[in-house]
């Protein structure tokens, strides 16, 4: 009977760990208003200059819907100013977008407005 009170004791032990770190991501999240107080417009490809991003952090990006949109890109797509088809486009004009490990490129998807500086490559560790 007590090795079955041992098995439980160390399962709530793990499961309290696992809660734990979890909890410890987080806690350590950080949420970014893009552009600060501009918000996403143009020659905001700068913005991310001296900042350090966490995978699991979020974006958010204001701007005024029907003007401006948010498209998520790989890298050529951001370099050639370019969404391929099929790619996730936000548009509510208050988006959340949680960065994942590695590479993360935005654009916005509008003609001439990543041309303009509206597009974001940031890098999440």
């Amino acid at each position: 009977m007590e090795k079955g009170r041992g098995m439980c004791a160390s399962k709530v032990v793990m499961v309290l760990l696992a809660l734990m770190m979890f909890h410890s991501k987080m806690v350590h999240s950080c949420i970014y208003a893009v552009g600060d107080a501009g918000g996403w417009t143009y020659n905001v490809d700068r913005w991310p200059i001296g900042k350090s991003f966490r995978a699991g952090d979020g974006l958010q990006f204001t701007y005024i819907p029907f003007t401006h949109n948010v498209v998520v890109v790989d890298e050529i797509g951001y370099n050639n100013c370019n969404p391929l088809r099929g790619t996730q486009v936000y548009a509510s004009g208050s988006d959340f977008i949680q960065l994942r490990p590695g590479m993360n490129y935005f654009i916005c998807g509008f003609p001439g407005h990543c041309l303009g500086g509206m597009k974001l490559a940031i890098n999440a560790i």
